[in-house]
C-alpha cells in the first residue's frame, strides 16, 4: 500500500461522506481507495460543479463530504464552489494531489497553501508516510468538528511512498459537542423576552437542527418566528412563521419584523440581507443575538445583548429561566389572522405580466409551487430570478432548502441540486436556475442523466444577465443580453425532457412529467416576462 491508498482508506474509515470529484492523474490512486473503502465516488464534468455538489451534500447530509482533484488546474478550476463552501462553513474535505516538493517547474505548480488560505479554507498537508494516518485525522477532524472546509494536500511524491498498514482501530471522531451559554447571559436574554410586548425570532444557519426548543421558547415569549434564507423552512406549517426574512419577506412578514420591540437572532449574523440593511428593524428595538462564535456577535450592527452558545441549548436555558412566565406578546388573533391571509407571497395578488409568448414569473413560481409535490429539496442559483422559487415554492422543512449564496457566484445551482438530490433520495429535487447561470453549470445535465436524477430543472430565462439589465437602466446593454436559446432543445440533447413554457396551459407537460417515470431530469425552459427588476433586487440595489 502507498500513501495515496492509505489516505483514501482512512477516510472511508473515519465515516467520510459521498466524495465527488473529476479524476486525473494525480488523484486516481487515493480515489480509487476512497471506492474500495466503501465510499460513494460521483464522477462530475467539471470540477467546478464537483466542488458544488460536495457542498450541498454535505448542508443537507450532515456528513463530511469529499472532493477530490488533481492538482494545479484541478483545484483552480474549483476554487470558486470551495469559497462558497468556506463561507458557509461547510464540513467540507478537499482531497488534492499537489507538485512534489522537487518539481519546482512544473506546469501545475502553484502556491496550494496559499489558495486555501485566501478562499477561506483550512490548509493541511499529508507530510510523510509515517505521519499519513496522523495527517488526514487531523484534517477530518478539522472539518466535522470545527465546521471548516480543509484542503489536504497529497503531494505526488509523498503519494507515492511505501505505507505502513491502516490501524486496525482509528479515533472516533464525533460532531462539534454543543455549547451552552453562560448562566448569566440566558437568565439576562430571558429578562429581554419578559420585558418584550412584541418580539421576533429569526434563526439563521446555527439555527438549522434547534426548530422545537426555538419554537417552544418563541410560544412562551409570544414571539413570532422567521428566519434568514438559508435556514428556509425551519418552522413550516407554523402559525405565527414569517418565513423568510429580509429581501425575500413579504410585505406582511416585512411590517410585522420592523414592528418588534425585540428582534433575536438565533445563529444568524442579522446582515445586510437579512434586515434590508437594517430597514427591518425599528430604531427602537432591542437587538439580541445568539451566535457559537464570539467574533460574530455584533458583526453586522450594534447589539444589545450577545450570547455565546449553541442556539438550542441556549434556547433550552432561557426556557428554564423564564419559570412559569408565559406571554401573549407579538402572538395575537389579528396577528394570526394576518398571516394566515397575506404572510405568504404566494397569497399576495399581482398584476399578471404574462403576454407575447412570456409568462410573469410569480404566476409561473405560483402554479409550480401547487403543481410539484410537497416531499422536495429546492436548490437555489444565483441572479435577478432567485427571489420567485425562494419566495414561492414552500420547503417541508429546512433540510428541504439549499441556498448557496454566501459567495454570490452566477452558476453553481446545478451542481447544487445534484449533491442536494444525492443526499435526500427520498425527495423531489427542483431547482431554480436564470438561463446565466444554466448555461454556465451545463456540463452537469450530463451528471444528472447519469445518475437518473427526478430533477426538476426551472430556467428563468430572459436572455440576460438580468440583475445588470435592472440594476444600470438605459445604458447600453449589449453585453449583458443574448440571443434567446432553445433551453429545452438543449436538455433533450443531453438526454432530459424538455419543456419550453411560455403561458400558464404549457405547464400541463410537467404534470405528464409528474405522473411518469422521472427516470431523467426534466428542464423546463420558462421564458418569463420582464419584471422590470425583481423586489428583492431593487432592494438590494438601493444599499
Amino acid at each position: 500500500m502507498n500513501v495515496a491508498e492509505l489516505v483514501g482508506r482512512t477516510l472511508a474509515g473515519l465515516g467520510a461522506g459521498t466524495a465527488f470529484g473529476v479524476v486525473g492523474s494525480g488523484n486516481f490512486e487515493v480515489t480509487n481507495a476512497l471506492r474500495a473503502g466503501g465510499v460513494r465516488f460521483v464522477a462530475a464534468r467539471h470540477e467546478g460543479g464537483a466542488a458544488s455538489m460536495a457542498d450541498a451534500y454535505a448542508r443537507i447530509s450532515g456528513k463530511v463530504s469529499v472532493l477530490s482533484l488533481h492538482q494545479g488546474c484541478g483545484l483552480t478550476n474549483a476554487v470558486t464552489g470551495i469559497t462558497e463552501a468556506a463561507k458557509s462553513r461547510t464540513p467540507m474535505l478537499v482531497v488534492t494531489a499537489d507538485s512534489a516538493g522537487s518539481s519546482v517547474l512544473s506546469n501545475f505548480r502553484i502556491d496550494q497553501d496559499g489558495l486555501a488560505t485566501a478562499a477561506g479554507a483550512v490548509p493541511e498537508r499529508v507530510h510523510s508516510a509515517a505521519s499519513a494516518v496522523a495527517d488526514t485525522v487531523r484534517a477530518f477532524r478539522t472539518a466535522r468538528q470545527e465546521r471548516r472546509t480543509v484542503v489536504l494536500n497529497l503531494p505526488l511524491d509523498v503519494q507515492a511512498q511505501l505505507a505502513p498498514d491502516l490501524p486496525d482501530v482509528l479515533p472516533l471522531v464525533p460532531g462539534p459537542a454543543p455549547m451552552r451559554p453562560d448562566i448569566g447571559a440566558a437568565a439576562d436574554l430571558a429578562d429581554l423576552l419578559i420585558a418584550a410586548e412584541r418580539p421576533v425570532f429569526i434563526a439563521g444557519r446555527g439555527a438549522r437542527g434547534s426548530r422545537e426548543p426555538l419554537r417552544e421558547l418563541a410560544s412562551r415569549a409570544g414571539a413570532l418566528l422567521a428566519t434568514s434564507a438559508v435556514a428556509h423552512g425551519l418552522f413550516h406549517d407554523d402559525e405565527f412563521a414569517l418565513g423568510i426574512s429580509g429581501g425575500f419577506a413579504s410585505p406582511v412578514a416585512a411590517e410585522l419584523i420592523a414592528g418588534a420591540d425585540l428582534v433575536v437572532g438565533w445563529g444568524c449574523a442579522l446582515n445586510t440581507w437579512t434586515t434590508r440593511d437594517g430597514k427591518l428593524l425599528s430604531p427602537y428595538a432591542t437587538l439580541a443575538q445568539v451566535d457559537l462564535e464570539q467574533g460574530a456577535l455584533g458583526a453586522h450592527r450594534p447589539i444589545d445583548l450577545g450570547v455565546v452558545g449553541d442556539a438550542g441549548c441556549t434556547a433550552e436555558d432561557v426556557l428554564s429561566e423564564l419559570g412559569d412566565h408565559k406571554a401573549v406578546g407579538y402572538r395575537t388573533e389579528d396577528v394570526a389572522g394576518r398571516i394566515a391571509a397575506a404572510g405568504r407571497w404566494n397569497d399576495v395578488e399581482h398584476d399578471d405580466l404574462s403576454r407575447g409568448g412570456r409568462i410573469d414569473p410569480r404566476t409561473l413560481s405560483r402554479l409550480l409551487d401547487d403543481l410539484l409535490p410537497a416531499e422536495r429539496i429546492v436548490s437555489i442559483d444565483s441572479g435577478n430570478f432567485m427571489g420567485y422559487p425562494s419566495a414561492y415554492l414552500s420547503v417541508p422543512d429546512e433540510l428541504g432548502f439549499c441556498f448557496t449564496q454566501a459567495f454570490q457566484s452566477v452558476g453553481l445551482g446545478l451542481g447544487t441540486a445534484i449533491g442536494a438530490a444525492l443526499a435526500r433520495p427520498d425527495r423531489l429535487p427542483v431547482l431554480g436556475t436564470g438561463d446565466g447561470g444554466f448555461h454556465m453549470a451545463l456540463s452537469e445535465l450530463d451528471t444528472a442523466v447519469r445518475l437518473r436524477l427526478p430533477l426538476v430543472v426551472i430556467v428563468y430565462n430572459d436572455a440576460a444577465y438580468g440583475a445588470e439589465i435592472h440594476h444600470f437602466g438605459d445604458a447600453d446593454m449589449t453585453t449583458v443580453r443574448f440571443p434567446d436559446s432553445d433551453i429545452a432543445a438543449i436538455g433533450r440533447g443531453f438526454g432530459c425532457a424538455g419543456v419550453t413554457v411560455r403561458s400558464a396551459e404549457d405547464l400541463f407537460a410537467v404534470k405528464d412529467w409528474l405522473a411518469g417515470p422521472r427516470d431523467a431530469p426534466l428542464v423546463i425552459d420558462a421564458k418569463i416576462a420582464d419584471d422590470g427588476g425583481s423586489w428583492w433586487l431593487a432592494e438590494a440595489f438601493r444599499h
